[in-house]
C-alpha cells in the first residue's frame, strides 16, 4: 500500500504454533501488568508504573515480526514491548523493585528497562524521546552492512512532538530500515487525543513518503500481518515505515490513576474491555478455528501465572544492590 494508505487485510501468515505463542504471550504481560499493580497498592514498589494492560496485541504482533537481533524503543508504558521482545519477568520484577539482579542492576526501575541481548534499547520516559534514538539504531545497521531492522513503539502523544518529524524526513532521505509504531489509545494522560492533535494522523508520516498503514491494534492477527509487511519491506532496503495502531489502556494513566471519571467514562472503559479484550478476541477465534480447545488456552493461562509467581518470588528475595555501587555505571 502507498503512503496514506490504511491497512491491509488479514491473512493466516502464522502457524497454530505461532498463534498459540503470541496468545501466550499476551497472557504473560496482562498477568505480569497485574502482578505490578498488587505490588504498587501493596507499597512493595517504589515509584510509579504505567500499566500496558489492554494493548498487549500491539507489543506482541509486532515484536513476533521481528528476529531477536532486530532493535526496539520503547516508551514509559514499556513493560509489555520489554517482556514481548524476550525479557525474563524475574529479571523485570527485580528491576522494578530495585534488586540488583534486576536488568539496569535496579537503578532505572520501571521507565528505563533495557535489555540489549534481545535487542531492547531501552524505555524512555520523555514523550517522543526515544524517535532518533531508533533513527540512530537504523542508521547503524545500514552502516555495519547488516539487515537489522529497528521498530520505535511511541503513543500519539508523540504526534505533536517535533524531534518525531526530523527522525521521520532522516529516515525517508536516507531510507533507513526503522518502523514507527504509534499506540494510539486515546488518550495522552488525561486529555483526550482529538483535543491536542488536529488533522489526519497518517497524513503526518506519509508527507515524508514513509510507508504508511492503520490497524486495529485490539486484533493481534491484523497487527502481526500488517508489522510484518512493513518489517520485511524495511529489511530489503526500501526505507521506512509509520504503523498507527488504535487500541485502549484499561487501567489509569499510572498505577496511581484510580478515579478516572472525570476524564472518562465507566461505562467507556466496561465497552472496550469487555468488547475489545485483545487476548479474549484472539482465544475465541483460535476456537472457532479449532487450532485450540478452551482447556488448551486455560493450560497456557496457567503455565502464564506460574511463570509470573515463580519471577516475582525470585525478585523479592533478591538482594538489594550494594550501596557501594551508586557511582557505577552513572555518566552525567
Amino acid at each position: 500500500m502507498e503512503p496514506g494508505g490504511h491497512g491491509r487485510g488479514v491473512s493466516a501468515v502464522a502457524t497454530k504454533e505461532q498463534w498459540l505463542q503470541m496468545y501466550a504471550q499476551m497472557v504473560r504481560i496482562r498477568f505480569f501488568e497485574e502482578q505490578v499493580n498488587e505490588l504498587y497498592t501493596g507499597g512493595k514498589m517504589p515509584g510509579l508504573a504505567h500499566l500496558y494492560i489492554g494493548e498487549e496485541a500491539v507489543a506482541v504482533g509486532v515484536c513476533s515480526a521481528l528476529r531477536r537481533d532486530d532493535y526496539i524503543t520503547s516508551t514509559h508504558r514499556g513493560h509489555g514491548h520489554c517482556l514481548a521482545k524476550g525479557a525474563a519477568v524475574d529479571r523485570m520484577f527485580a528491576e522494578l523493585l530495585g534488586k540488583g539482579a534486576g536488568y539496569c542492576r535496579g537503578k532505572g526501575g520501571s521507565m528505563h528497562i533495557a535489555d540489549p541481548e534481545t535487542g531492547n534499547l531501552g524505555a524512555n520516559a520523555i514523550v517522543g524521546g526515544s524517535t532518533g534514538i531508533a533513527a540512530g539504531a537504523a542508521l547503524s545497521a545500514r552502516m555495519r552492512g547488516t539487515d537489522q531492522v529497528t521498530v520505535c513503539f511511541l503513543g500519539d502523544g508523540a504526534l505533536n512532538q517535533g524531534v518525531l518529524y526530523e527522525a521521520l524526513n532522516m529516515a525517508s532521505l536516507w531510507k533507513l530500515p526503522v518502523i514507527y509504531v504509534c499506540e494510539h489509545n486515546r488518550y495522552g494522560e488525561y486529555t483526550p487525543s482529538d483535543e491536542v492533535t488536529a488533522g489526519d494522523v497518517t497524513a503526518r508520516p506519509a508527507a515524508w513518503a514513509v510507508r504508511t498503514d492503520e490497524v486495529d491494534g485490539q486484533d493481534v492477527r491484523a497487527v502481526y500481518a500488517t508489522a510484518l509487511g512493513h518489517v520485511q519491506r524495511a529489511r530489503a532496503g526500501d526505507g521506512p515505515g509509520f504503523l498507527l495502531c488504535h487500541t485502549y489502556r484499561f487501567r489509569g494513566h499510572h498505577v496511581g490513576d484510580i478515579n478516572r471519571s472525570y476524564y472518562r467514562s465507566q461505562q467507556e472503559e466496561t465497552a472496550w474491555s469487555r468488547e475489545r479484550d485483545p487476548i479474549r478476541l484472539l482465544g475465541l477465534w483460535l476456537i472457532r478455528q479449532r487450532m485450540a480447545a478452551a482447556a488448551e488456552l486455560e493450560r497456557v493461562e496457567q503455565g502464564g501465572r506460574a511463570e509470573i509467581a515463580a519471577g516475582l518470588q525470585f525478585a523479592l528475595e533478591a538482594p538489594y544492590p550494594d550501596p557501594g555501587e551508586v557511582t557505577e555505571d552513572v555518566y552525567a
